[in-house]
């Protein structure tokens, strides 16, 4: 090989890596991949049988009544579903409902489960703080302690008279 040889085969082969690394000629020559947008594929909604049977002519070019556009999906993602409370409901709800006593359900139960859950925490403190007063000032105690001997006393005691074991109160140590 000559020397003018070289030159043009290394031109052509410095040329071939340089263009080689553009993605327009990678995607011309096939040796790149298009991967549909991830964001921009949407889901088909099912097919529905109507009610009267009879098909509507299709139009061209107008967007199926059962599917929602792009844009409202998004706002749909980003804001949440709006809820759709029925109207009315019917003989057969309303029977279960009132068999069930829904309609006496307290409409404040979460303000009092979390009263209760409060006044619970502060009770059920860890054996720790208990033990050595840790948390910097005095806390009272979280729980109350049973006197076993004095409650087997009175278990036996309720035992002879024939009463129940839960009968009394039961005696406690006072911290």
């Amino acid at each position: 090989m000559t020397k003018t040889h070289l030159l043009v085969l290394g031109f052509l082969s410095g040329s071939a890596l340089l263009l080689g690394g553009c993605s327009n000629v990678k995607n011309s020559l096939g040796l790149e991949k298009d991967a549909p947008d991830e964001f921009a594929v949407i889901k088909r909604a099912p097919l529905e049988i109507p009610e009267r049977l009879i098909l509507p002519t299709p139009e061209p070019g107008t967007p199926r009544p059962q599917e929602t556009g792009a844009l409202a999906q998004a706002e749909q993602a980003v804001f949440g579903a709006e809820k759709k409370v029925a109207d009315s409901t019917s003989s057969a709800e309303d029977a279960l409902l009132q068999k069930t006593g829904a309609n006496l359900a307290n409409p404040s139960i979460r303000a009092t489960v979390n009263r209760e859950t409060s006044e619970m925490d502060e009770r059920n403190k860890p054996v720790v703080q208990k033990l050595l007063k840790l948390g910097g000032e005095k806390q009272d105690a979280s729980a109350t302690v049973v006197d076993a001997k004095k409650e087997y006393e009175r278990i036996q005691k309720n035992k002879q008279e024939g009463k129940s074991i839960t009968d009394g109160e039961t005696p406690v140590i006072e911290e």
